[in-house]
C-alpha cells in the first residue's frame, strides 16, 4: 500500500538514493586489505578500524543532539563530504598517519549520519500518521544500501585489476560527493527545535532531554541496549575479506565471494517488512540459530562456508532494523535523534570492544577462530530478547 501524504514519494526516492549512494564505496569491502597491502600488521589494522569506532563513539551523542536542532539533511551532506575527504588523504599520503586521520573523518561521517536518517524518516512519516510503514520503509531502504553495496563490491575487481587500490578509493570519494547531493535534496518537516532559546541553549536542552528519556524510561533503555549490539556485529563485514581469503580464495575474486554475505543482509532488510509484527521471543530463537549458522561457516575451511555465515548475517539484518524500528516506537520525547544517537554510542563502544578481542586475540588465533567467537555476541542477545526487545505495537502494524 503506497504511503499517502505529501511529499512521500520524494522521501522514498530519495531515501532510497541516499542511503544506496552510501554504501556505493568500492573500498569498503577491500579496506582490510589496503591496510594489510600497505604494509600493517593485524594490530595496526585493528587499531584503525578501533579509532575509526572511537571516533564515532566520541561525536555520536553530541551530533545526534545537533541533528535534534537544525538541519538533518545538511549533517548527512556534511558526513559524505568529510569521507570523501578522507580517501582524498588516503590516496595522496598512503601512511599509517594518514590512514588514522582518515580513520577521524570516517568516524565522523558515521556519527553524523547515525540516528540523523533515522529520525528525519521517522519524523516525515509521523507527520503524515504513517509510522507504521517505517520498518518497511527501512528495511527496503536498506536493501538498496545492501545491493548497492553488492553493486560497488563487484565494481572492486576491475578497478583493483586496473588501477589498484588508488583507483578504488578515488572512485569511492566521487560517489561521496553525489551522495551529499543527494541529501542535500531530502525533504524534511519543517520544526522550530529550539523554541525560546538560542541555538546554543536548544542544543544542551536537548541533549539533555535525550539522555534523560533513555536513562528514566526502562522500554526505551531496554530497547536503545538492543539496537545497539545488534549493528555492532556488521563489523564482521570489516573481517570476512580476510576470513574468504584464509579459505585459499584469490585476493582479486575475494569481493565475489564477500557478495553472498551481502545477498543475504539483503534478504533480511527486505523481509523486515512482512515480519514487522514477529514477536520477540521468536525473532530470539531465529536469532540464536544464527549464531550457530556464523560459527559453523568460520570454522569449515572452505569457501562455501560463506553461505551459512550469509543466511546468519541475514537474520542478524532483519534483527537489527526490527530493534531499531521499536525504539523508535517507544521513544515520546522531541529528543529522536538524540536518543537514536544514543544507541549509536553503544554500538560504536561494542564495536571498539570486538576490534580490541579481534587484535588482541590475533596474537593467539587465526581469523577462522576469532570470526567464529564473535556468534557468542548474538547468542546471549537472543537470551534477553524476550525480555527486552518492545512486543509490536499499532506503530509496528505495517503492511509487507
Amino acid at each position: 500500500m503506497a504511503i499517502r501524504f505529501a511529499l512521500s514519494r520524494k522521501l522514498i526516492t530519495g531515501l532510497y538514493a541516499f542511503t544506496a549512494l552510501n554504501d556505493f564505496v568500492p573500498v569498503v569491502p577491500v579496506v582490510a586489505l589496503l591496510f594489510t597491502d600497505a604494509g600493517l600488521d593485524p594490530v595496526e589494522v585493528s587499531s584503525l578500524f578501533a579509532v575509526l569506532a572511537f571516533a564515532a563513539l566520541a561525536l555520536e551523542v553530541p551530533s545526534g543532539a545537533w541533528a535534534d536542532v537544525t538541519s538533518r539533511r545538511r549533517l548527512l551532506a556534511l558526513g559524505a563530504l568529510l569521507r570523501a575527504l578522507c580517501f582524498a588523504l588516503w590516496v595522496l599520503l598512503p601512511s599509517y598517519p594518514a590512514f588514522v586521520v582518515g580513520a577521524v573523518l570516517w568516524g565522523a561521517c558515521h556519527a553524523l549520519t547515525s540516528g540523523t536518517l533515522e529520525a528525519l524518516v521517522y519524523d516525515h512519516l509521523r507527520a503524515g500518521g504513517a509510522e507504521a510503514h517505517y520498518p518497511r520503509l527501512m528495511g527496503r531502504a536498506r536493501v538498496a544500501a545492501l545491493v548497492a553495496n553488492v553493486a560497488a563490491t563487484a565494481l572492486a575487481v576491475p578497478l583493483l585489476a586496473a588501477g589498484s587500490y588508488a583507483l578504488v578509493q578515488v572512485v569511492s570519494g566521487a560517489v561521496c560527493l553525489v551522495t551529499a547531493a543527494v541529501a542535500l535534496a531530502l525533504p524534511e518537516v519543517p520544526v522550530d527545535r529550539h523554541p525560546g532559546r538560542g541555538r546554543f541553549a536548544g542544543y544542551l536542552a536537548m541533549l539533555a532531554s535525550g539522555v534523560a528519556e533513555v536513562r528514566r524510561d526502562t522500554a526505551v533503555r531496554r530497547a536503545a541496549l538492543l539496537a545497539a549490539v545488534l549493528p555492532a556485529m556488521l563489523v564482521l563485514d570489516e573481517y570476512l575479506p580476510l576470513l574468504a581469503r584464509s579459505t585459499g580464495v584469490a585476493t582479486a575474486a575475494v569481493p565475489l565471494v564477500v557478495i553472498l554475505a551481502v545477498v543475504g543482509k539483503a534478504a533480511g532488510g527486505w523481509l523486515a517488512g512482512r515480519l514487522a509484527l514477529l514477536r520477540p521471543a521468536v525473532l530470539a530463537l531465529a536469532l540464536g540459530v544464527a549464531a550457530v549458522l556464523l560459527a559453523v561457516g568460520a570454522v569449515s575451511g572452505h569457501p562455501l562456508g560463506v553461505v551459512p555465515v550469509a543466511v546468519g548475517l541475514g537474520v542478524v539484518q532483519l534483527s537489527i532494523v526490527l530493534a531499531q524500528a521499536r525504539l523508535q516506537d517507544v521513544i515520546s520525547g522531541t529528543a529522536r535523534a538524540t536518543v537514536t544517537s544514543v544507541a549509536g554510542l553503544g554500538t560504536d563502544a561494542v564495536a571498539v570492544a570486538f576490534y580490541v578481542f579481534y587484535a588482541v586475540g590475533s596474537g593467539w588465533f587465526g581469523v577462522t577462530a576469532l570470526f567464529a567467537g564473535f556468534a557468542l555476541v548474538p547468542l546471549l542477545v537472543a537470551g534477553v530478547m524476550p525480555r527486552w526487545l518492545p512486543a509490536p505495537g499499532r506503530n509496528a502494524a505495517a503492511p509487507g
